[in-house]
């Protein structure tokens, strides 16, 4: 194809502005799918995990027509925990659609995600997306932007991006937030004339840089990357440039190009087309496919340095391998080096110990996506609680820094600021945004958010919005208590009891219920004061003659804690382990 008639653009923001959304809209209005298909929504979201959260996890493509133009689109995830996808997709387009709800205005992921473009040197669109809110500030959210593109030193170019209000949920763009829009094709037009067409000379020698990969049971792995110069066909020869300066030379068996949803075979492919490459082995994210008699590699875009980790170990509890299909310290390994291949912000080290792996990623919901996969594949290992990753700088020891954002009613700013003290938070800014809401923006250690969100939420009764993300490595603030409490530890092994638990509910609020099989060293509850107990929730009530067997039947219990992934991780100490199976997790003292 004339790649004068290709536009190449990522759509970034903050995450819940809507990205996903849009793409569906894009997609139904090009003519991707018949009349009488049913689609369902976030069609791009197509993982479990990313349907299960509403969130986007790994980066897609995606290809529509408008007019005689192919536009490739990718979609990136929000969270800056998966920064690391929008990091390296800067490299496959040529524009970004930068997405801001009408309400909220730019977030802290939106100013991580659009950093990374503008260093790209991309021509970004604002796409002011949700003018159907109620509150809904288009034009002030506009202004809003603008401080945010000075701030972030954009060039005189990019600070003269074009802007379009939209209604993703209902597919429509408008110029004025005034005039209601009926469909997307203003979008469309903005995007021709605004993003430019690909670089690159068709002539030139091959250079592909491999910016995704993909994994199919028939073909293999699978190398998604833009061609930057010349022309890539289908059972050529090709050399494979790896990072080190290592170069193998390989055959290419299949060439895809997207359209839609689906990858189309084609015999040829020419300089600006985002392709999939089968029939390479051992190909990895940031290699360049070249041409073999003139092989010259790509530079690659420099990733951010993950800021947390957790050890990961082989389960060693008393219920060890019974509930997981693989166990053993190779099988674990295997995994988590495989990991490496597609997920370029995480680390995987070897330790001391054979049966133990350090693995460090950007944030503590990027290593909970990671377990919670590990897990549904069936495997079962036990993790540490999760450390930041500190550094030396100019002799100093530093420690990574977030900037935390929060959204409450007014009447809650005063327990919030009391609780962020204790954690060495520094107030930045005070916002009053109307309507009763205060927007809170703190600097803090990341260690300092460990535990908090679950005590915001009860301080702030469900109705606040936290945001986090990585904002600089500052000098190490002395020692922070994030927790206050102790844990409740069982006293034996055998199967929780309603009389045991009655007694155990009076010294704090209990994560397991009646006819849960515990075993001694297992943390059952949190204590209401500091310190640790230990209690026997397996405790029978002694039966005789003056006594019924049912009277146990009139015991008030109060509904267990319920406790998700990350909770766990943010509340086991220093000295406790979570062990994660297939079925359960459960949290127990180092040494039982």
């Amino acid at each position: 194809m004339n790649k004068n008639l290709i536009r190449n653009l990522a759509i970034i923001a903050h995450v819940d502005h809507g990205k996903t959304t849009l793409v569906d809209g894009m997609l139904k209005q090009s003519g991707i799918f018949h009349e009488k298909q049913v689609v369902e929504e976030r069609v791009m979201d197509r993982n479990d995990l990313e349907r299960e959260r509403g969130i986007t996890i790994m980066a897609k493509n995606t290809a529509v027509q408008y007019s005689q133009y192919k536009l490739n689109i990718v979609d990136t995830p929000g969270h800056a925990d998966f920064g690391g996808e929008v990091e390296r997709i800067v490299q496959m387009v040529d524009g970004v659609l930068l997405l801001v709800d009408a309400f909220e205005g730019p977030m802290p992921q939106t100013r991580f995600v659009l950093r990374k473009a503008l260093e790209a040197g991309l021509a970004p669109i604002v796409v002011i997306n949700k003018i159907d809110r109620l509150h809904a500030r288009p034009k002030e959210v506009v202004d809003e932007v603008l401080d945010l593109f000075i701030e972030l030193e954009a060039s005189d170019a990019q600070l003269e991006f074009p802007v379009i209000y939209t209604n993703a949920r209902t597919g429509t763009a408008t110029l004025e937030p005034d005039t209601p829009g009926t469909d997307l094709k203003p979008l469309f037009d903005m995007i021709v004339e605004n993003i430019p067409a690909p670089a690159g000379d068709p002539q030139a020698p091959l250079q592909l840089g491999v910016t995704l990969i993909d994994y199919d049971p028939y073909l293999g792995r699978q190398a998604i990357g833009r061609i930057h110069n010349g022309i890539i066909q289908v059972k050529e020869e090709v050399a494979v440039l790896k990072a080190g300066g290592e170069t193998q030379r390989q055959r290419v068996t299949g060439l895809f190009v997207f359209s839609g949803l689906k990858k189309i075979p084609v015999e040829k492919a020419t300089t600006g087309d985002i392709v999939v490459v089968t029939g390479l082995l051992d190909i990895n994210v940031g290699n360049t496919i070249a041409d073999l008699e003139n092989p010259v590699p790509l530079s690659f875009v420099s990733i951010d340095e993950p800021t947390m980790a957790v050890a990961f170990h082989v389960n060693k509890s008393p219920f060890a391998g019974q509930e997981g299909t693989y166990v053993t310290s190779r099988k674990l390994g295997e995994r988590l080096f495989r990991e490496l291949e597609s997920d370029v912000s995480l680390r995987v080290a070897g330790t001391d110990t054979p049966d133990t792996f350090l693995v460090s990623g950007r944030g503590e919901l990027h290593l909970s996506i990671l377990i919670e996969n590990l897990r549904r594949e069936g495997y079962e290992f036990e993790i540490s609680r999760p450390q930041v990753v500190e550094r030396v700088i100019d002799g100093v020891r530093s420690e990574p820094v977030e900037e935390l954002t929060l959204e409450i009613p007014e009447e809650y700013v005063g327990i919030v600021m009391e609780r962020l003290g204790s954690r060495k938070s520094e107030l930045i800014n005070m916002q009053h945004k109307g309507d009763g809401l205060v927007r809170l923006v703190f600097h803090i250690p990341t260690r300092g958010l460990f535990g908090y969100r679950s005590e915001f939420m009860t301080d702030t009764k469900g109705l606040g919005i936290i945001h986090h993300a990585f904002h600089h490595y500052a000098p190490y603030q002395g020692d922070i208590n994030t927790r206050s409490r102790g844990s409740l530890v069982a006293f034996e092994n055998g199967d929780s009891t309603t009389y045991g638990l009655e007694n155990a509910q009076e010294r704090g609020e209990l994560f397991v219920g009646p006819g849960v099989p515990v075993y001694r060293g297992m943390v059952v509850g949190e204590h209401s004061r500091p310190g640790d107990l230990v209690i026997n929730v397996c405790k029978k009530k002694q039966l005789s003659n003056m006594r019924s067997s049912t009277s146990e039947i009139s015991a008030k219990l109060t509904p267990p804690r319920p406790m998700s992934l990350e909770q766990c991780m943010e509340f086991i100490a220093d000295d406790e382990l979570l062990e994660v199976t297939p079925k359960s997790l459960r949290m127990r003292k180092q040494s039982l």
